[in-house]
């Protein structure tokens, strides 16, 4: 497990989308600290049987992370043995009684557009929560960010992975900005859906080591395996 200094802490980095096995090693060989897969409705969206094919190549430091939507529990604890997963991020409408089902493997998304929509994160009580842009169209991959000065306000709560439009372009501003935990990018370091562009990721991480985190990770918490 990654454990951060009290006074400053390296960003954890999650690239999330992925579908393919070189796009996940070449991210993996870039210092990410967790790859995401996605197993709900999404033009990125992967088998299980296609996720643990990937899976079983990722060195043992890279997290493994199963993105799902509203989805069966009995079908998610099978994913989780089946692929091998270290994360569940629940991006849709799981209540905490859901989440609690997976004790410190839980990774709650919220869709943000107003400071309302942060508020519930109160009667969370997990590792990290996820901040991705709203959509009524799309439950996440937008590629649009929101307003950052709302995942400040949520870090409140616990520990923030800032996601919603990312790219090597603005990545270090929004760093800059909320001082999250970590950062999580998936249209914003694509080709096209689901495939990567290997020149994007690297400039994706290259910005990201060009800043810092002020925020501490005590080691006696819960953080992303890398």
């Amino acid at each position: 497990m990654i454990e951060g200094s009290p006074q400053k802490a390296k960003i954890r980095v999650k690239i999330c989308g992925l579908t393919r096995a070189e796009d996940a090693l070449k991210a993996a060989e870039l210092g990410a600290d967790a790859l995401g897969f996605i197993f709900a409705e999404s033009p990125r969206r992967i088998t299980p049987e296609a996720a643990r094919s990937i899976i079983e190549l990722l060195p043992p430091w890279v997290s493994r992370v199963g993105v799902f939507v509203d989805e069966e529990i009995r079908l998610v604890r099978e994913i989780l043995d089946y692929c091998s997963l270290d994360y569940l991020q629940f991006h849709g409408h799981e209540d905490p009684a859901y989440c609690r089902q997976f004790p410190r493997r839980a990774i709650k998304a919220l869709r943000v557009r107003q400071e309302s929509d942060i508020s519930c994160l109160a009667d969370y009580s997990l590792p990290f929560y996820l901040l991705d842009t709203f959509s009524k169209d799309r439950m996440g991959g937008t590629g649009q960010t929101f307003d950052w000065k709302l995942a400040v306000m949520a870090k409140r709560y616990g520990r923030i992975i800032l996601s919603g439009g990312l790219t090597p372009l603005n990545v270090a501003e929004a760093i800059q900005l909320v001082r999250p935990c970590g950062v999580d990018a998936s249209s914003g370091v694509e080709a096209c859906p689901g495939q990567k562009d290997h020149s994007r990721l690297s400039s994706f991480f290259e910005a990201v080591s060009s800043t810092s985190s002020e925020e501490g990770m005590e080691s006696s918490s819960p953080t992303i395996k890398g």
